[in-house]
């Protein structure tokens, strides 16, 4: 088992009736009072910021559901499962057939707006007490309200947002969904602050930093096409952050991987705690892994699984020859089985491969809990190539390209990818960004960012069974609709 002494413990522990998770307007609004009555007895201490703070983070844990469905939702993978009806929720989204009546979408909802609440708590209180360093964890508080948002506002489009601190019982009644360009600008905002008040050094493993915030704000002028603004952002993250692209890609995601040089920013899992199917937002672990894993598999290093997400061939074939990455995020199964003699099942849509990235691992004897819920491996939320990827679009298309820049950027990732300079890419224009949105799909698959690289440059049509001018955005939840009381209307085409 692993030392987390050093990491920020991201559980609840304190007050779970001011932090509960779920953000569906007839659950968490209408524990108001309880907000109402225990905040001015709060925020006294420089402890009750950090603690709230740790509760802030805690639902950075339940975004194995936006990583598990967006990789779902994209070309790169089939969903897979025990049958056609084995967890709907997803089965719909990578049909592209989903409705507002979905669980999981629900689920995901929920607990993004969860994590917007707990953020603003702090934003809301921020002014109550003085202490040296508030402005670290205020900063830190607004970052995690932009990744929030910038989660709901990719999945959703318009929602609504609340700048002054948290949703109460009611506003969903009253304040509209914001379009999504005012919800962009808040986000920029909350990481403009965040960039200017934290270092690049963060004061325990897991918690954003200066980099975090540079790179998320990259990432959202990208999806804005703001590109000048994104090139500038990330030039001085690149230049100033220290960050290091890993010399051995077989390394990343593994547990020794973890938290190393290449890493922006990662959620922190753990295998400490448990938790049943009945609370999957409750886990320390990461539940994508074991939804991952190889279905009724006996062998070395992993263990069995639910066989989700399972890769197409079409994503396997992406991987040009001599391309060191391909046998680190694709397993194929029938070939690792011949050559170790691991034994295993097929479920439903079995492509033979499966993503190796976040395959449950081997673990010590006692490791508790179910296993597929307590998987310890920490997410790569935000990797240092993936800045080196995101630098190098933004510079080929920002308003005067500067495609010398966009390729050093861009043939970082290669010669890291095959080992020499031999395959590095020389073409400019538009061919260049073809290759580098070629580059992003097979540096990033399995980490459940194609599906909105596909929409962002106007792709989606890519994906099987997508409709253009609909599946864009995926529907707001028909509960949220319902307690808004015609306040808030549904996506076109829902």
């Amino acid at each position: 088992m692993r030392n987390y002494n050093n990491k920020i413990k991201l559980g609840i522990i304190f007050m779970a009736s001011l932090f509960i998770l779920s953000a569906c307007s007839d659950e968490y609004l209408d524990n108001s009072k309880i907000y109402a009555e225990d905040s001015e007895s709060f925020f006294n201490s420089e402890t009750d910021y950090y603690n709230a703070l740790v509760a802030a983070y805690d639902p950075l844990q339940s975004t194995f559901i936006n990583v598990l469905m967006g990789e779902i939702a994209s070309n790169n993978t089939l969903c897979g499962g025990e049958s056609a009806t084995d967890v709907p929720g997803y089965q719909q989204i990578d049909d592209m057939t989903h409705t507002p009546v979905n669980a999981q979408l629900q689920n995901l909802w929920s607990w993004m707006f969860g994590g917007v609440n707990r953020a603003a708590y702090i934003i809301e209180f921020q002014d109550k007490t003085d202490f040296s360093g508030k402005e670290v964890i205020i900063a830190e508080a607004r970052f995690l309200r932009a990744y929030y948002n910038f989660e709901l506002v990719k999945w959703f489009g318009d929602i609504p947002i609340k700048p002054e601190g948290r949703f109460v019982l009611g506003d969903e009644k009253t304040i509209p969904r914001s379009p999504t360009a005012d919800v962009y600008a808040l986000i920029e905002q909350d990481l403009e602050y965040a960039v200017a008040n934290l270092n690049y050094t963060a004061p325990q493993t897991g918690r954003a930093t200066k980099g975090s915030a540079q790179a998320l704000l990259g990432k959202v002028y990208l999806f804005q096409d703001k590109f000048d603004e994104s090139a500038a952002v990330l030039e001085n993250l690149i230049q100033n952050g220290g960050y290091v692209l890993e010399s051995d890609y077989n390394t990343i995601f593994e547990f020794a991987g973890e938290n190393g040089s290449g890493a922006v920013f990662e959620v922190q899992y753990t295998d400490i705690e448990g938790a049943g199917f009945e609370c999957l937002q409750c886990s320390e672990g990461n539940v994508a892994v074991g939804f991952q894993g190889v279905r009724g598999y006996d062998g070395d290093l992993f263990t069995s699984g639910f066989s989700f997400n399972v890769p197409t061939q079409e994503v396997v074939d992406e991987f040009e020859a001599g391309d060191n990455r391909k046998d680190v995020a694709i397993l194929d199964i029938e070939a690792w089985s011949t050559s170790t003699g691991a034994a295993y099942t097929t479920g439903y849509e079995h492509t033979g491969y499966f993503n190796r990235k976040y395959l449950p691992r081997k673990r010590s004897a006692d490791a508790a809990g179910d296993l597929n819920l307590t998987n310890p491996n920490n997410y790569r939320a935000i990797r240092y190539a993936d800045v080196l990827l995101m630098a190098a679009e933004a510079y080929n298309r920002k308003s005067s390209p500067d495609d010398v820049k966009a390729k050093i950027y861009l043939n970082m990732v290669r010669e890291r990818a095959f080992g020499n300079a031999d395959n590095n890419i020389t073409t400019t224009g538009t061919n260049l960004t073809a290759a580098i949105y070629k580059e992003r799909r097979v540096e990033l698959v399995g980490e459940g960012h194609q599906f909105f690289d596909l929409v962002r440059t106007g792709r989606g049509a890519q994906i099987p069974g997508f409709q253009t001018g609909k599946n864009e955005v995926f529907p707001i939840p028909i509960e949220e609709i319902q307690f808004s009381q015609g306040n808030w209307s549904q996506n076109d085409n829902y």
